[in-house]
């Protein structure tokens, strides 16, 4: 035989995800919402509301389309953007700052953490984090080639959670330490940060030359009622000697049920934010011009929106909360955010289940009903094995279908 026309064995190229991402495989997030959607499962899993946003913001953006070019927007966002972020921050912290050097538009809040954490931390850097956490955190310091230092928020007998001064001091004192990340409104906790302990982090930032990363999505969420009557959303970059060393994050998901448009912001002084749009724009550049046009809009909404938002999430909040109770979950009730975690031990001990994958998958599979398993959101998994999120981010009528499949556990 012709030994030209003797076929070669093709090898078969190796093909895996780069080893800084291979820990975290595809979120819990769409692994549970795929799991709910076969199993036909009410979700209460994954933080997004089942209905729809103000309809003047959607009208504003269809307005947008016709009205205005549809062409790639500024790095930093449009003008028009990036003013009524500065003057909504204005009102709320009571301090002007300039849109043009300290605004930049994200795709989402997400993005916002990505481009914030690539553009000021350095590989080999520390960043403090409180877990249990967002999940985006750990990949985005990965993708930095930073190294994480987990500060506990312990939870006390009544469901309440918090850290420890000393725990965090003596991480804050660690060579190698460049920032912390704070998350208030915190999911999935709910924890509202109160003054002293934003105090308590604002003097280690300043002790320690630490700049503070503070992702506020959930900022217009606080629930100040009996069962918070201290719960206040405060800026950790009011706080004296913060302003030039914080990184605020935001967006307009959570506050206007528009979680898909992926609309963010990041506020700092001009030399933070160039570290940030240094990422940004090899990441993004831009976000999508027309919905930055109806977000402007949308921030320019009157204060009684987000009373009646509050107040439409805490009747959800309670709804949920005291069919839980009734079935045996133990939990404080969240001061802020979508969520409520529960301590599902007394449930899962009369099922003989072990931990809150366990949990998760009876639920699912045998109740119907979606939930989040949270020791995925520790570094040391075994802190949040007794306890389930629960999001309450959803109609009236969702809830209570919800309940009802719920309720079968009783029986």
């Amino acid at each position: 035989m012709d030994p030209d026309s003797t076929q070669q064995p093709i090898a078969t190229p190796v093909v895996r995800t780069a080893d800084r991402l291979q820990p975290f495989g595809t979120t819990v997030f769409a692994k549970i919402s795929r799991k709910a959607l076969a199993a036909q499962a009410i979700n209460l899993g994954q933080g997004f509301p089942d209905f729809e946003g103000p309809d003047f913001v959607k009208e504003a953006a269809a307005k947008a389309i016709f009205d205005h070019p549809n062409q790639y927007a500024p790095l930093g966002g449009l003008p028009v953007l990036t003013k009524a972020i500065a003057d909504r921050w204005r009102e709320d912290a009571k301090t002007p700052i300039d849109h043009a050097t300290q605004v930049t538009v994200t795709a989402g809040c997400t993005e916002a953490i990505a481009a914030t954490i690539l553009g000021l931390i350095n590989p080999g850097e520390k960043v403090i984090i409180f877990e249990p956490f967002y999940d985006s955190y750990l990949a985005c310091l990965a993708l930095a080639g930073a190294e994480l230092i987990a500060v506990s928020l312990h939870r006390s007998p009544g469901g309440d959670f918090a850290f420890d001064p000393d725990e965090l001091a003596h991480a804050a004192a660690q060579p190698g330490v460049r920032a912390i990340l704070l998350n208030t409104p915190h999911n999935p906790t709910g924890k509202v940060f109160s003054r002293d302990e934003l105090h308590t982090i604002a003097t280690l930032c300043c002790d320690n030359d630490l700049i503070a990363i503070t992702d506020e999505v959930y900022d217009r969420l606080v629930y100040r009622d009996p069962f918070n009557p201290q719960a206040k959303h405060v800026r950790l970059a009011t706080y004296n000697g913060m302003a030039d060393r914080t990184v605020t994050l935001n967006s307009l998901g959570k506050t206007f049920s528009l979680t898909g448009w992926k609309i963010g912001w990041a506020i700092a002084c001009p030399e933070l934010t160039a570290g940030v749009r240094a990422a940004h724009q090899f990441l993004t550049f831009a976000v999508a011009t027309p919905l930055q046009h109806a977000a402007a809009v949308a921030l320019g909404v009157d204060d009684s929106y987000y009373g009646q938002l509050a107040d439409t999430f805490r009747a959800q909040r309670d709804l949920l909360a005291d069919a839980l109770e009734s079935l045996g979950f133990a939990f404080a009730r969240p001061a802020g955010g979508y969520f409520i975690l529960a301590d599902h031990t007394a449930v899962s001990h009369r099922l003989g289940l072990a931990d809150d994958m366990a949990m998760c998958d009876y639920l699912i599979d045998h109740v119907g009903v979606a939930t989040i398993p949270p020791s995925v959101f520790y570094t040391r998994p075994e802190l949040g094995r007794s306890l389930l999120r629960f999001a309450f981010c959803k109609t009236e009528a969702t809830l209570h279908a919800a309940i009802e499949r719920l309720g079968r556990m009783k029986k």
